[in-house]
């Protein structure tokens, strides 16, 4: 591994579990998959997610970081194509290690091939993005709120209405109600509800992934409700088979979701504070 003059350190987790799995990571860097949520941890929150881009310097830090690992995900509930985008990680040197796994897992975009692998939507989707509107303009009280369409799922925002708590938990019941008729889910975030198909979500992702490459260490980044199935899945990952996979939990922008928070083995402020962190771990391995 080796010392370099400039190795910023790395912060030292503060759970048994974070430190063996940061340990496990450092000892055998070819074994091990970093996996990263996209938007609040690798891109800073901004309310129009059409503006979300990578921090700066991450493509960089992935980049750096990606020769030395088994592989590095990025698993996100976008369509796995705009995190791409977004994120400008088509055609990076050093990049050939890195995998998108978009809308939860349903589309897989690899760095290799650089094509993006999706099933055909599911027919709810379709009748849900038909009545959706009807469904908002019942109620003034929602002037604001905004569909982002997925693709494979659609999410209303309350970012912009005058009240967005409220917009938030006044819409909870009505589009659960929408999404249950049509064999759909809500997905609560920040500010956001996503009406997607049931068994997507980021762990089970994260744990066919895992099985998939044989990684013997895993990392997982995240900042939402919707990475606590991830979280999940990694502390799952510690206790199977004889010896467990070894998993480090890291939380981005630890103030904004406790639930989060109170699980994370590593606390980091936000994105530019993740992408030091990658940045770091790069160097030292």
């Amino acid at each position: 591994m080796g010392s370099h003059p400039h190795t910023a350190p790395l912060p030292t987790p503060t759970t048994p579990a974070g430190q063996e799995g940061l340990a496990a990571i450092l000892a055998r860097p070819d074994r091990a998959v970093i996996a990263l949520d996209f938007d609040g941890t690798l891109a800073d929150i901004v309310p129009d997610p059409e503006q979300a881009r990578a921090h700066p310097g991450t493509v960089e830090a992935l980049a750096a970081l990606a020769p030395k690992v088994a592989s590095i995900a990025v698993i996100t509930g976008r369509p796995a194509g705009v995190a791409v985008r977004y994120g400008g990680f088509a055609g990076v040197p050093g990049l050939d290690h890195l995998v998108v796994l978009g809308h939860y897992g349903a589309e897989r975009w690899d760095a290799v091939s650089g094509t993006v692998h999706a099933p055909a939507p599911h027919p709810g989707v379709a009748a849900v993005r038909a009545e959706l509107p009807g469904v908002l303009d019942r109620f003034d009280s929602w002037q604001g709120t905004w569909i982002e369409e997925k693709g494979q799922a659609l999410a209303v925002h309350t970012r912009r209405a005058q009240d967005p708590q409220a917009a938030f938990e006044a819409l909870r019941g009505p589009l659960g109600e929408l999404a249950a008729r049509h064999g759909l889910i809500v997905e609560p975030g920040r500010l956001v509800l996503e009406l997607r198909p049931s068994g997507m979500d980021k762990g089970v992702a994260l744990t066919q992934y895992v099985h998939e490459t044989g990684a013997e260490s895993v990392l997982y980044a995240g900042d939402d409700l919707g990475d606590l199935a991830a979280y999940a899945a990694v502390e799952k990952l510690r206790t199977e088979g004889p010896d467990g996979t070894p998993g480090l939990l890291i939380c981005s922008g630890h103030a904004e979701v406790p639930e989060l928070a109170e699980r994370a083995d590593v606390l980091l402020p936000g994105p530019g504070a993740v992408v030091g962190f990658l940045s770091a771990l790069a160097q030292r391995l």
